[in-house]
């Protein structure tokens, strides 16, 4: 299934121009608020780390919608649970906006068979600080072609569809190639914390990340 991949040329694992079918998110938001971080940024910054032997592809044009059920998923005459489908039965009691913004980008070279956030590997990356109590929004870009399910211990995760509603709380976010997804938390526990793609051959080969909240 090709579907929203036809920006990728597959013979070439330099993927920068990629396109993916991709949606502008709405930014009306932006100008009814006083508040910038009202809404997740849809601006994309890719590290200075990104650019070197660990990442094959960069997506500059990522999708935001929730609806898409995923390769091999698409049209195959079955109804699949999407991410849009869920929401929580008893709504998100905290509806606090986000003080602080983060951005990571889930990287990978699938030559080398080496995973990562912004381009470095666990071993080679610094942890990832968070304020206690600090009501955050987390934005996650997938610039690799597998999805990743990705688990922030220690804190829930509240996922924003791509209007900038809370939709669901979740632990584990899938995020789909040429995705890009975000969601609010607020670390109440002190502490280290892991952050890694549940595919666990992912998450040995360089997908991990320690999260510090203090």
């Amino acid at each position: 299934d090709t579907a929203g991949m036809s920006g990728m040329n597959s013979n070439k694992m330099d993927h920068s121009a990629m396109g993916h079918g991709a949606m502008a998110m709405d930014h009306s938001k932006h100008g009814m608020t006083k508040n910038p971080l009202a809404v997740a940024s849809t601006k994309v910054r890719h590290a200075k780390t990104e650019y070197g032997a660990s990442v094959d592809m960069r997506v500059d044009m990522p999708r935001t919608n929730l609806d898409d059920p995923g390769i091999g998923l698409r049209k195959n005459g079955r109804r699949v649970l999407t991410l849009a489908d869920l929401h929580s039965l008893e709504g998100i009691t905290n509806q606090q906006e986000p003080e602080a913004e983060i951005e990571l980008h889930l990287t990978g070279n699938m030559e080398r068979y080496s995973w990562s956030f912004d381009g470095l590997e666990f071993g080679k990356s610094t942890p990832v600080h968070m304020k206690h109590n600090q009501r955050l929004r987390v934005i996650l870009q997938n610039d690799t072609m597998m999805t990743h399910p990705m688990h922030l211990h220690g804190m829930w995760s509240d996922l924003e569809n791509e209007k900038g509603d809370v939709q669901v709380r979740r632990h584990t976010i899938p995020v789909q190639p040429a995705q890009r997804i975000s969601f609010l938390t607020t670390p109440h526990d002190v502490g280290r914390w892991a952050w890694h793609c549940h595919l666990l051959f992912h998450m040995d080969a360089g997908m991990f990340r320690e999260v510090v909240v203090s």
